[in-house]
């Protein structure tokens, strides 16, 4: 994963921009991923990376009066609950450093208010936004175009023991492993360096099972038990991430013209030694933890919504904040989103001023929707309009 087309004006196939998801308890945040943004034979140019705001109002969002606004009302509340456990005088997100998104106090009284809004009544949630919040068009350096995929928690089956076809384990994180500093790459984790440790947390039946959980960065498992157990990410072993999938492009094992996310895992099962050598030319590894309760988890700690959170880049748009968002798919016409999220997770090719990745939530019905999700598209930041007086009047 990469920046935004509107960073690096990259041209790239929709199956191929996974961002390792970020449901990271704290920040797979990101960097939990393991992949980049394929070019498809297309060079890159650099652009400087600068967030700006412009003022706007709700008339100029697309589709503003469409949407079910009331929907995503849950969703910013969970983010006020975050918000809750913060001084007031901290900042809302002290990794932001593209503008000053206010003190928890700034926003706490409209988290106040929201908390009594009626359910489901969109007239009011839309009446809510309109008059506490100004919107402003996000850019990098002006350009507010960027691009826009989609990620979703996936659901596998697993077994507590190793045993018949669950020969794959999935590693919890090894306690002489240092967060930021290199640890083992893949294929000597691969060929049982962490064996023997008493580190498996569960096993799965195929290795392509474990690509597509670290990719996502979530899953929920069915246990042979009978039970069901969700994991999330935890941290990785701080090696360099290599798109394996533009590997498999580059080198015509699938042509580009039926490239999906079931294509490549189809092609794995049906060549088992050359996926294996495959997966090892990528030394990025994530290692997960067990989540009980609700989930999946998003870097904020805010239990993401489905269709409603949005991963974004934290280094610009502090995580709690809602967003409009506006984008069109690129390669299916018909699909497009406009619609109120809320800024919940980061990932880690989720970088840029105006780059997102869309929730569309869990299992299969989620990945047939979104998995190959790859937009263009813009998005506004709602900010409270004292905040939004001081800090658009600046620009």
């Amino acid at each position: 994963m990469t920046n935004s087309d509107a960073n690096q004006q990259i041209l790239g196939h929709p199956a191929l921009r996974r961002r390792c998801l970020a449901f990271l308890g704290a920040a797979l945040i990101v960097a939990a991923c393991g992949m980049s943004q394929p070019t498809l034979g297309q060079g890159t140019a650099a652009a400087p990376t600068r967030l700006t705001l412009a003022a706007s109002h709700f008339d100029a969002l697309p589709g503003w009066s469409d949407d079910t606004v009331a929907a995503a009302v849950p969703a910013f509340l969970k983010s006020c609950a975050r918000f809750a456990k913060q001084p007031l005088t901290a900042p809302i997100d002290s990794n932001a450093r593209g503008a000053d998104f206010g003190r928890v106090g700034d926003w706490q009284p409209l988290c106040n208010q929201a908390r009594y809004l009626p359910p489901n009544d969109d007239l009011a949630a839309r009446r809510f936004f309109e008059a506490n919040f100004t919107p402003a068009l996000v850019g990098n350096g002006g350009d507010s175009n960027g691009l826009f995929t989609g990620y979703y928690e996936t659901e596998l089956k697993a077994s507590r023991q190793r045993q018949g076809a669950f020969q794959t384990p999935v590693y919890r994180r090894p306690p002489d492993l240092v967060p930021g500093h290199p640890y083992l790459e893949r294929g000597a984790i691969e060929d049982g360096a962490l064996a023997g440790r008493g580190l498996e947390l569960i096993w799965l039946s195929s290795p392509d099972d474990l690509y597509v959980l670290q990719t996502q960065g979530s899953g929920r498992v069915h246990l042979t038990d009978g039970t069901v157990e969700r994991l999330v990410y935890d941290t990785n072993n701080a090696r360099k991430p290599v798109n394996i999938e533009q590997k498999l492009l580059d080198r015509g094992d699938i042509p580009a013209a039926q490239f999906s996310q079931k294509a490549v895992r189809a092609w794995m099962r049906e060549h088992p030694m050359q996926a294996k050598a495959l997966r090892r030319e990528n030394p990025h590894f994530v290692f997960f933890r067990e989540h009980t309760g609700a989930g999946p988890l998003g870097a904020q700690g805010a239990v993401l919504t489905p269709e409603r959170s949005l991963a974004v880049d934290q280094k610009f748009v502090p995580l709690g904040v809602p967003l409009w968002l506006s984008a069109q798919d690129k390669y299916r016409p018909a699909v497009s989103l406009r619609r109120l999220v809320v800024a919940q997770d980061t990932g880690d090719g989720i970088e840029g001023p105006v780059r997102g990745d869309f929730y569309w939530g869990t299992g299969a019905e989620a990945l047939s929707r979104g998995g190959d999700f790859y937009a263009s598209g813009q998005y506004f930041v709602m900010l409270p309009k004292d905040i939004a007086r001081r800090v658009l009047a600046s620009r």
